[in-house]
């Protein structure tokens, strides 16, 4: 099942999440400020992910910049779902990291 990982207040999350319900895409949610996910969690999302551990970051956030972030980013983000760049979407084999429709439509359609 597709995770959608999100911040309730993100004007983009919502963008993502209207273009996964007009298309009909099923997924799970879960908002990354309320319910963060675990260590655990992010851990395995890092090792599915073929990009680097900042495109998972949300670097323009104000959280991101205060912190110096090099080490324990899997404890961090754990801690703090702000951290996280968003929308996450996961799936067994799959990450993306913001909302694209080209994107979305290539890859959970």
């Amino acid at each position: 099942m597709k995770k959608f990982y999100c911040y309730a207040r993100c004007s983009t999350c919502k963008k993502a999440e209207k273009w996964l319900l007009e298309n009909q895409v099923q997924f799970d949610k879960q908002d990354l400020v309320a319910d963060p996910p675990t260590k655990e969690e992010l851990l395995a999302i890092f090792a599915k992910s073929d990009r680097p551990l900042r495109y998972l970051f949300n670097t323009s956030g104000q959280d991101y910049r205060k912190l110096n972030l090099k080490e324990e980013a899997a404890t961090m983000m754990s801690e703090n779902g702000k951290l996280i760049k968003r929308p996450l979407m996961v799936d067994e084999k799959t990450v993306t990291c913001g909302f694209k429709p080209e994107v979305y439509q290539e890859t959970w359609l």
